[in-house]
C-alpha cells in the first residue's frame, strides 16, 4: 500500500513537507491514478492475513498526497511547452489541453481537496503526447490499450454488481443517474464486498471513480473521464453478451458510421432499441428508466466518432444525450446530435407518452440553443431527435427539426 512504501522511504524526507517529499521520492512519471489499486489491494491482503500490520498508516485518503499520482494541469501545459520548442505543433497549448482534458484530467483523491486541483491520467497524458509529437496530430485513438484494467476483474464486480438485492444497481445507478454517494472506506475484509459502500470503495480504488463532492451528507463520486467511461461501458457491455445478447462488431460499426456522415439516425437507434428489447431481462425490467436511459447510453459510447455527453434533466432543458462530434480526428464528420430520451412506466396511459414528448421537444430545443452545443457541433449540422420508451418498447424516435 501506500502506507507500506512511503514508510519505507521515509526515513530521511521531512513527512511535514509532503510536497517536497512526493516529488523527490515518489511522484514518477510513470504514476497513475489507477496504481492506487496496486498499493490498496496489498494494504487490503495484508491487513486480513496478519493483524500485526495494524501499525501501518493508510495514507490512501490523504489530503496531503492527493497530488501524489498523475499530473496536474500546469504540469502538463509546462510538458506541451518544452515540446512545443523542438516539435512541430499544429495547435496551441489551450487547444490540446481542450481536448486532453475530458479524456484525461478529473481526478480527486481526498474529500478535503475537491474543487480545488484535479489530476490529469499520466500514463495518458505520455501516450497522448508521444503519438502527437511523432505524427503530427492528435491520436485516432484515445486510448491506450495498457491502461485497460484486466477484464477478467471488471467483469466479477459487474458480475458481483447484478447479485445486489437493490432496486437498481451500483453500477446501473452511476451509468444513468451520472453519480452514486457513499461513504469511502479506508479497508474491508474481502468477504464484505457485497456491502454497497465498500463495493462503492472498491470501484473508486479501482479508479472508475472519483470525489466529486458531497451530496446529502455522503461524499458524491462520479466518473472521472471519457477513458473511463468507454472502459466501463464496454465492459458492462460485454457482460450483456455472455448473457447471449449478440452484438454485431461489423453492423455498430456500419450504424455509426452511417450516422455520423449520412445522417442516418433512425436505424441507428432504432438498433439500440431492438437490441434493449432482446436483452431486457424481467429485474431489469423492474429498473425501468434506470436501465432504458443506462443501456442507451452505453451504446452510444461505442460510437467513436462521438464523444456521449450525459446531463441531468434539469429546469435548463439539458438533454439526456449530446453526441459531440470528435472533430480533432474525423475533421470532415457532418452531423452532430442531441437526444432527449424520455421514459414512461408500463402502467402509464398513452397520454403520458404525448406528454413525454412534447417535455422532450421542448427542451432539445432550448439546449440546442445554448453556446455550448453551438460552440462544438462546429461544421456539423446538429439533428435534435426525440426518443421515448413505455417499459422496454421504444414507442417515439422522431426528429423536430433541422438546425
Amino acid at each position: 500500500t501506500a502506507c507500506f512504501i512511503l514508510s519505507l522511504a521515509c526515513e530521511d524526507v521531512n513527512m511535514s513537507h509532503p510536497v517536497l517529499f512526493y516529488r523527490k521520492r515518489i511522484k514518477l512519471p510513470w504514476t497513475t491514478p489507477h496504481s492506487r489499486t496496486q498499493f490498496l489491494s496489498y494494504y487490503l491482503s495484508m491487513d486480513d492475513l496478519t493483524s500485526g500490520f495494524n501499525i501501518g498508516t493508510n495514507y490512501s485518503l490523504s489530503p496531503e498526497f492527493n497530488e501524489m499520482m498523475g499530473f496536474t494541469e500546469s504540469e502538463v501545459r509546462e510538458m506541451l511547452a518544452y515540446y512545443s520548442t523542438n516539435s512541430p505543433f499544429r495547435h496551441t497549448i489551450d487547444e490540446l489541453i481542450e481536448i486532453m482534458k475530458p479524456w484525461y484530467d478529473n481526478y480527486c483523491f481526498a474529500q478535503e481537496c475537491y474543487g480545488e486541483t484535479t489530476m490529469y491520467n499520466s500514463n495518458m497524458v505520455l501516450y497522448f503526447v508521444k503519438n502527437y509529437i511523432l505524427y503530427g496530430k492528435v491520436p485516432r485513438n484515445m486510448i491506450e490499450s495498457n491502461i485497460r484494467i484486466d477484464y477478467e476483474k471488471l467483469r466479477m464486480l459487474i458480475c458481483k454488481d447484478k447479485e445486489f438485492a437493490h432496486d437498481a444497481s451500483i453500477i446501473q445507478t452511476l451509468v444513468s443517474q451520472g453519480y452514486i454517494t457513499g461513504e469511502l472506506k479506508d479497508g474491508f475484509p474481502a468477504v464484505s464486498i457485497a456491502q454497497p459502500d465498500n463495493f462503492v470503495s472498491l470501484l473508486y480504488y479501482f479508479g472508475m471513480l472519483t470525489i466529486s463532492g458531497v451530496h446529502k451528507g455522503k461524499t458524491k463520486l462520479t466518473i472521472p473521464n471519457q477513458v473511463v467511461q468507454e472502459q466501463l461501458y464496454t465492459y458492462l457491455l460485454n457482460t450483456y453478451n455472455e448473457a447471449d445478447l449478440s452484438f454485431s462488431s461489423y453492423e455498430k460499426d456500419e450504424l455509426a458510421s452511417k450516422l455520423a456522415y449520412d445522417g442516418k439516425w433512425k436505424s441507428y437507434f432504432d438498433y439500440i432499441a431492438d437490441c434493449l428489447h432482446r436483452y431486457a431481462s424481467q429485474r431489469d425490467k423492474q429498473k425501468g428508466e434506470f436501465f432504458v436511459h443506462g443501456f442507451t447510453l452505453a451504446m452510444t459510447a461505442q460510437n467513436r466518432f462521438y464523444r456521449p455527453i450525459s446531463e441531468a434533466d434539469t429546469q435548463e432543458g439539458y438533454a439526456d444525450i449530446f453526441l459531440c462530434p470528435m472533430l480533432e480526428i474525423y475533421p470532415d464528420m457532418e452531423y452532430s446530435y442531441i437526444i432527449e430520451l424520455k421514459y414512461a412506466k408500463y402502467k402509464d396511459p398513452d397520454s403520458r407518452i404525448e406528454e413525454l414528448r412534447l417535455e422532450a421537444i421542448a427542451q432539445a430545443d432550448r439546449y440546442a440553443d445554448t453556446e455550448k452545443v453551438k460552440s462544438a457541433v462546429g461544421s456539423t449540422q446538429l439533428h435534435k431527435v426525440v426518443v421515448v420508451y413505455k417499459g422496454m418498447e421504444m414507442r417515439v424516435c422522431e426528429e423536430i427539426g433541422l438546425n
